[in-house]
């Protein structure tokens, strides 16, 4: 198959270069930590007789509170996991996402959809349960991508 005149004579990297690798690597980064985001704000909580939300619903009301009367929004459970989703929006906005960024956005977040994933399983609770495991696996892959990346960084030196 032939290239068009305007694809043929260009300096494009190789593929499997290391141009190539580390440029995937850095959007693929990016591409988990929008997940990571994305799939935190689907958490489901249940509570009393006929209360329910899911985080991105919560979230608002605690940002609208936030700025109105910010003692009513200043919880642990509510400003750590706030904190998580601002440290991985930060990493879409750096060249190179930084690793150690990632990795505290994930333990903020994870402090809360972690718990709710223990209440998931004590209360069999499976709508919470379900709810969590978007997240979870997404931050298993994001850790297995970073120590594939920095495996790929020993053997390259």
């Amino acid at each position: 198959m032939k290239l068009p005149k305007n694809l043929r004579n260009r300096n494009l990297p190789q593929t499997g270069s290391v141009n190539t690798i580390n440029y995937t690597s850095k959007t693929k980064t990016k591409i988990l930590n929008i997940l990571l985001i994305i799939t935190s704000l689907f958490g489901y909580l249940e509570w009393g007789i006929d209360n329910k939300s899911f985080l991105f619903e919560g979230e608002y009301e605690v940002l609208s509170k936030l700025f109105k009367d910010p003692k009513s929004a200043a919880h642990p459970f509510t400003l750590i996991p706030l904190l998580g989703q601002i440290l991985l929006l930060i990493t879409l906005f750096q060249k190179k996402p930084d690793k150690m960024l990632t990795y505290a956005g994930i333990a903020c977040l994870g402090i809360l959809l972690g718990f709710m994933f223990c209440i998931g399983i004590v209360s069999l609770n499976f709508k919470i349960l379900m709810s969590t495991l978007p997240f979870l696996t997404t931050v298993i892959y994001t850790i297995l991508h970073f120590r594939k990346q920095k495996k790929h960084n020993l053997t390259k030196q």
